[in-house]
């Protein structure tokens, strides 16, 4: 066989709703069909053959009962668009709709006769009415056909969008719509005016090109035709798997991606608008230009260990080891505890986090019998103010600003708590012990220190005048620095990582939710020598939760106002999602007992789902076993979430709010949701003493229960005892 006897074959989105409804039987023919169309679409055994009257459209048999409906995009690229009854495939041919959409140049493809509501044919004449009937107003009415057209609709589906009345017949119409027009018409009905769905949804998947409405070939090479391209992906496909577009990228993502900036970039939104997915493409896009011979790496980094082994994966499948090689993939205290395990300080330590730390200040405390201060006030006193003091000492100290830190402090005071710094950090060195605080800002003081003598050289005449030669031998570490989860980098990670990189075009590219921030570090990035003003981006369209789950979410956020890591606000504005399913149910229960056992039998109940796509999240880890012990006693599998991640793959999954950080489920509840726990009582001592400490201790619990609420996929069950929680909407 020659080289031309193969093809591509790629599966057009929406295609699988109707292939997951065929028999199994049938799935497994279509897997084993389009490894044999790829290998030569003209053998006998496949009959592809052009439809009747159609220049476009060809159909190949995958059993004696059925056939592929396939559009030719040009020469040997073919796309599969339905796999349908061999009785239905040449009835009434004009029920299939395919253009290139004239606003996103991307192909779509509709078959009209299973949109409900929709007219193959054209509809017999009304009978003549006996009184005037009552008609409901249309969902769209306020809307022309040419507005929606301007806006992207597919031309056929425009007459019925403007004559549907119901949100159920709305959902009907999209649920096999192209893409785009799935996400406008859900943008309008959400309340959102032509304006802003032609700004938030349309423009930023407009092609700038000019459109040959015949060219297919060009058509599926734009970003706006969203197929899949490997076998691998068909296989996801036909499994049901939710995540089988994790590698595709939004035309609106691309462009973020693809975007080349003079300096740092930063690309915000809510859970599951493909922020990840964002970065990882902008990893390979970075490597894909590195220069050749260039032994400066690209640093992908993220706060959470267990995101970077996932970031590992997803990297490897998307750029093969090719990319991975040229990549450093690592989560931001490793990278500094290997800055700083190579000095001889560092060498001889052991790390500890910062809930062992403010643990070692209650010891000290009462050993001292000190109870003027909250051991979790001076652990970020130290961390926060002192540490980040370029000259650490007690002068220095009374002299530094203290911005956002809300409590004031007196000289005399000052004086205090440098002397209890003092001792702490003597109680460290005793125990061999280093935070990762220190460690952080150690290591940020190396590569400050590097960085400096970097420049030295460069600015030295000729190079040579140097009096320490092996400066020359030294350069930046990274060419280019990707950063996930951005919200929780404390400062001395924001300092090591700007000293890691030269500045200048595209050296970092930063992704993150401030909406998220579970781990109580704020920073303003200018002030750190990182300027994203005027290089920022929003995703708003969340690929992962539904519409009602969404909607309940963003309500537990409250009125509260969020920084962009700068010193502006960020909002969700915009933030909305295309999936629907059930709304999420809050239950009220008498006890903590009685709250197991309505976890218990509502886990029972999804007992046909796989155990790993079940979770369920407490807010205090006393909690999880008890959690475990109920479900086991019910016969479930259960595993606690550690700090490596589920103990187990194959058993529902129990932990603490901080441990769902990255991870997702189908079905999800949330526990021991009463005021006292969410949030904690023991923030009410700040309200007066410290507003901006308790400001900042509500909004970190919003977000806490912001990120497990977005955690879920299909379902949420939020239950409590006692009083609910006041980040709860009203109970009747």
């Amino acid at each position: 066989m020659s080289v031309q006897d193969g093809a591509t074959l790629r599966l057009l989105d929406k295609a699988d709703k109707e292939i997951q409804k065929l028999p199994r039987t049938i799935k497994g023919a279509i897997y084993e069909f389009q490894h044999k169309f790829r290998k030569n679409p003209d053998a006998p055994g496949l009959r592809l053959k052009q439809l009747k009257g159609d220049s476009q459209l060809y159909s190949a048999r995958v059993t004696d009962s059925y056939r592929a409906l396939l559009l030719h995009a040009g020469n040997r690229d073919y796309i599969l668009v339905a796999v349908k009854d061999r009785k239905e495939v040449y009835d009434n041919l004009d029920r299939y709709y395919y253009k290139i959409n004239q606003v996103t140049g991307g192909i779509e493809f509709v078959d009209l006769s299973i949109v409900p509501g929709t007219p193959v044919a054209p509809p017999a004449e009304p009978a003549p009415a006996t009184s005037e009937p009552v008609t409901p107003t249309p969902l769209f009415a306020r809307f022309t056909a040419d507005r929606l057209r301007e806006l992207g609709v597919a031309e056929p589906l425009i007459p019925l969008a403007l004559k549907i009345t119901t949100e159920e017949e709305l959902l009907g119409l999209v649920e096999y719509a192209p893409a785009l027009t799935e996400e406008v018409l859900l943008a309008l009905y959400d309340g959102k005016t032509f304006e802003e769905v032609l700004e938030q949804v349309t423009r930023p998947v407009t092609t700038d090109e000019q459109i040959d409405p015949a060219d297919y070939a060009t058509a599926l090479a734009r970003p706006a035709t969203k197929v899949t391209t490997e076998d691998t992906d068909l296989q996801s496909v036909l499994d049901g798997d939710f995540g089988r577009w994790k590698v595709f990228l939004h035309p609106t993502q691309r462009k973020i991606v693809e975007r080349d900036h003079r300096g740092p970039a930063r690309v915000s939104g809510g859970p599951g608008t493909g922020k990840t997915i964002v970065a990882l493409h902008r990893v390979k896009y970075l490597v894909d230009r590195l220069p050749p011979g260039d032994d400066r790496p690209v640093l992908l980094t993220t706060f959470n260990k267990n995101l970077a082994a996932d970031l590992r994966n997803r990297l490897l499948e998307l750029g093969g080891p090719e990319t991975l090689a040229r990549v450093d993939i690592v989560n931001i205290d490793k990278l500094a505890t290997s800055i700083v395990s190579g000095t001889l300080a560092g060498g001889r330590r052991r790390w500890i986090d910062d809930e062992r730390a403010v643990r070692e200040w209650r010891e000290m405390l009462l050993e001292l019998g000190e109870d003027q201060w909250d051991p979790q006030f001076l652990h970020d006193e130290w961390s926060q103010v002192i540490l980040g003091l370029g000259e650490r000492s007690r002068t220095a100290y009374f002299r530094a600003r203290r911005a956002g830190r809300g409590r004031n402090i007196g000289r005399a005071q000052r004086s205090q708590i440098w002397q209890l710094v003092e001792k702490f950090t003597m109680r460290l060195d005793e125990k061999n012990l280093w935070t990762y605080r220190q460690v952080a800002w150690e290591a940020a003081r190396l590569e400050l220190d590097r960085a400096s003598r970097i420049k030295k050289y460069a600015e030295s005449p000729l190079n040579i005048h140097v009096a320490d030669q092996s400066i020359a031998r030294e350069n930046y570490r990274y060419r280019h620095i990707v950063v996930d989860e951005a919200q929780d980098l404390n400062v001395a990670h924001w300092r090591m990582l700007r000293a890691m990189v030269p500045e200048g075009d595209n050296d970092m590219f930063i992704a993150g939710d401030t909406h998220q921030r579970i781990y109580g570090n704020y920073v303003t990035l200018g002030s750190l020598g990182i300027n994203i003003r005027g290089r920022s981006s929003r995703l708003t369209l969340s690929y992962r939760t539904t519409h009602e789950i969404l909607g309940s979410a963003l309500g537990l956020l409250g009125d509260e106002s969020w920084d962009d890591l700068d010193d502006g606000t960020d909002d969700l504005k915009g933030y909305r999602s295309v999936l629907r399913g059930p709304r999420p149910v809050l239950q009220h229960a008498s006890s903590w007992q009685d709250e197991l056992a309505i976890i218990t039998e509502q886990v029972a109940e999804w007992a046909q789902t796989p155990a790993a796509s079940i979770a369920v999240c407490i807010p205090d880890r006393n909690m999880v076993a008890d959690v475990e012990s109920s479900l086991g006693r019910a016969g479930i599998r259960a595993a606690a979430i550690g700090p490596d991640g589920p103990k187990l793959d194959d058993a529902v999954h129990v932990g603490t709010m901080h441990r769902f950080k990255g991870l997702e489920y189908q079905h999800m509840i949330i526990a021991g949701i009463r005021e006292g726990l969410v949030p904690r009582a023991a923030i009410e001592q700040y309200k007066t003493t410290d507003p901006v400490r308790y400001r900042r201790e509500l909004q970190q619990a919003r977000s806490l229960l912001f990120v497990a609420a977005t955690r879920a996929r299909d379902t949420l069950l939020i239950t409590w005892h006692g009083e609910p929680s006041r980040f709860l909407p009203a109970q009747r």
